[in-house]
């Protein structure tokens, strides 16, 4: 009797182990989950939104490792995001803070704000105004303006529409020096334009290593605004944003 016990947890102990190194193995090469804490992306990404990264997107690197060991530099099957790609990075500060940011610059792009107005490699992208946006969730309630903003062409992708905010167009970031971007490197931008902590900060992100690239968010899966506490099983079902579930990342 107790054999069998014994036969029993062994079995079960390995079924763990194999369902965890399936996890891992899926999670390093094919998908991984994320969640937004911030609204430097809003309007595309929530505060509460739960996205999966394709890790195939642009090779591998250590990046694309759990906890990103030192095992070799580079990227495998590597190739270069598109302009307008929301990709997630590590910080390369630390090389360990997951970061998500809509990518803007490719190597030897030059990117320029003024005025609130992207500039890429000299050419004024083109800005359509779509009205007022009260953002929610992400600090005091506040109402921004709404523009559609479309990005140009890219090698590999055509030109891309997306929205974005702006508080005003004299904030910090909107006035920038010309930016030329390295080889092997990346700009990005939040899409929440003056609540955003990205590549126009020098001194805290900067230009992105391709090599600290992490994949290409291409979907949600789950999102939640946050007006029910963990236990009022009663509201549950009002704080979940269905008609975010399941939509693309664009």
């Amino acid at each position: 009797m107790s054999k069998k016990t014994s036969g029993g947890w062994l079995e079960s102990l390995k079924t763990i182990l194999y369902a965890g190194l399936i996890a891992v193995g899926i999670r390093t090469v094919a998908f991984e989950p994320f969640n937004i804490p911030s609204g430097s992306m809003i309007p595309t990404l929530l505060v509460g939104d739960y996205l999966f990264v394709s890790k195939y997107s642009y090779g591998y690197s250590r990046a694309s490792l759990p906890f990103s060991p030192n095992l070799f530099s580079g990227r495998i099957l590597g190739s270069l995001p598109a302009r307008g790609d929301v990709a997630v990075f590590k910080l390369p500060r630390d090389g360990t803070t997951d970061y998500i940011k809509r990518i803007i610059g490719l190597p030897g792009d030059r990117i320029q704000v003024r005025q609130g107005i992207l500039r890429v490699n000299g050419q004024s992208v083109t800005r359509t105004a779509a009205g007022p946006y009260t953002v929610e969730g992400d600090g005091p309630r506040m109402t921004v303006r709404l523009y559609r903003e479309t990005l140009p062409p890219s090698a590999n992708a055509p030109a891309r529409t997306h929205d974005i905010l702006e508080a005003s167009d004299d904030g910090p970031y909107d006035n920038t020096q010309e930016f030329v971007v390295p080889a092997d490197h990346v700009f990005a931008m939040g899409d929440n334009r003056d609540n955003s902590l990205d590549s126009r900060a020098t001194s805290y992100v900067g230009f992105i290593p391709v090599e600290n690239l992490v994949g290409r968010a291409e979907f949600l899966f789950f999102s939640w605004d946050g007006s029910a506490r963990w236990w009022e099983v009663w509201a549950w079902p009002f704080a979940v944003r269905w008609s975010r579930i399941f939509s693309a990342v664009r």
